[in-house]
């Protein structure tokens, strides 16, 4: 076993590859790339493992892609003469899914869909033209088991005696110029000089403790990659250099260079009681309505039986139980939404049924979501909307996308979206979105209504 570890954070813009564009589109990252190339030469690893946010992905399931070999070419980049052919290392797949299964994280070879590599792959390929690796998507499962998969990295490693180096592929924000492809958000550059501040100073918990909206309205996608890195390096006594950052077309570019050797006490454990102290701040919550959504779902999911409507009390506010009105209750996971249902008018005798009958729907009904499991609820976060009634409007001025929520209606459609969610901006993006949740064109005349919120969490 290799006393140290290392591993890279490496974009992935195919432009840096000649061939497909000249080469020097992207001069502070290829100079960057070349270094890298020749750390890992250095090394001379049995195996590179490549993670790709490019490669399969699943909501609940890390894919480690399955074979013995695989082959791929930029040809959708207009360059199909470039071409790879890899081995892969099924041993230590085996291995990592083994740790995973141990560990208790979902992933394994099951689901491939297409065995081609993918630019997250190839363009560090074409770099380190390394004969044999394994390929490793991300998934929509929460930072922390992002972290615990990295570890498991090292242990099959370890217990097969392997030599091997990381690529974390991924790259930053695709928000950093208005006149870029993705255009501008305020977020993007805060996003990027986050993620570079928390690589320099190494600080892991920072970067696990990120808010999601902010990566999200970002548009990154190297983020989760340089999660599972930083489990990878978990226990070590590691360092960090920033190598090369650029954004030259409105996406950030940020290769980084980390190695690791001794020992030290893993972050696993600290990072799980910030965790849990952080989800009982949330479960210890005052707010009535929030107190009542949540027992209200762990009931049904623990007994599968509805709550029966509550009794008057001190700690139940009158209005819950005399007036009706609309509800919404939503469930996060992590900082990532796991469901949220709502009725727009009120359908129930109060707001209390409204609220139980909704959150039970939250958790088990809606489509997008499995159904919620007893395991889950310790990391559940939970909010109640109860909402005004609507009030038509006949010009989209009327409406402000963080005090108004908007309702369009055509016929027996309607698509309807709450106010002040993150990634909604402006009042075109708030009424493109509620269209498309009622599965109206925008060329189809359609009614505007408007109502605000009465949020709790």
């Amino acid at each position: 076993m290799k006393k140290t570890r290392k591993a890279f954070l490496a974009p992935h813009p195919p432009l840096i590859v000649p061939g497909v564009g000249k080469g020097d589109e992207i001069p502070a990252t290829r100079d960057a790339y070349m270094r890298v190339a020749e750390e890992v030469r250095g090394e001379n690893p049995e195996t590179v493992i490549i993670i790709s946010p490019h490669s399969v992905c699943y909501a609940d399931y890390f894919h480690i892609s399955p074979g013995t070999s695989a082959t791929g070419d930029f040809g959708a980049f207009r360059a199909p003469h470039i071409r790879f052919s890899v081995q892969y290392d099924e041993a230590l797949a085996n291995g990592i899914g083994a740790a995973a299964e141990k560990a208790g994280v979902q992933a394994g070879k099951l689901g491939e869909r297409d065995a081609r590599l993918d630019h997250g792959v190839m363009v560090p390929l074409y770099f380190l033209q390394s004969p044999r690796i394994i390929r490793i998507g991300l998934s929509g499962l929460p930072l922390i088991d992002h972290y615990r998969f990295g570890m498991c990295f090292r242990e099959a490693a370890d217990a097969l005696g392997r030599d091997v180096v990381l690529i974390a592929s991924g790259d930053m924000s695709h928000k950093l110029k208005a006149d870029g492809p993705y255009g501008f958000a305020k977020e993007g550059p805060a996003h990027d000089a986050f993620v570079k501040d928390c690589i320099e100073r190494l600080d892991f918990r920072s970067l696990l403790a990120a808010d999601p909206a902010l990566c999200e309205r970002a548009a990154e996608c190297g983020f989760r990659s340089l999660v599972i890195l930083a489990g990878f390096m978990d226990g070590l006594q590691a360092q960090s250099r920033v190598l090369s950052y650029e954004c030259p077309f409105g996406v950030g570019y940020l290769t980084a260079a980390f190695s690791g050797g001794g020992n030290e006490p893993s972050l696993l454990p600290v990072l799980f009681d910030e965790r849990k102290a952080r989800l009982a701040r949330i479960r210890d919550t005052n707010d009535p309505y929030v107190r009542l959504a949540i027992d209200a779902i762990e009931r049904f999911v623990k007994t599968g039986k509805i709550m029966p409507p509550p009794a008057p009390s001190k700690d139940m506010p009158a209005d819950m139980l005399e007036k009706r009105a609309g509800v919404f209750v939503s469930v996060k996971k992590d900082g990532a939404l796991r469901g949220c249902i709502g009725t727009i008018a009120p359908i129930r005798k109060n707001i209390a049924l409204e609220i139980i009958e909704n959150g039970v729907s939250a958790v088990s009904r809606d489509p997008r979501f499995p159904r919620v499991e007893e395991e889950e609820l310790e990391s559940l976060a939970y909010s109640v909307d109860v909402l005004s009634p609507p009030e038509s409007i006949d010009d989209p001025g009327a409406l402000d996308v963080v005090k108004y929520g908007v309702i369009v209606s055509c016929g027996n459609r309607r698509g309807l979206l709450l106010p002040n969610l993150d990634g909604v901006d402006s009042v075109e993006d708030q009424i493109s979105i509620a269209l498309r949740k009622g599965g109206i064109q925008p060329y189809e005349p359609y009614t505007l209504e408007r109502f605000e919120v009465e949020r709790h969490t």
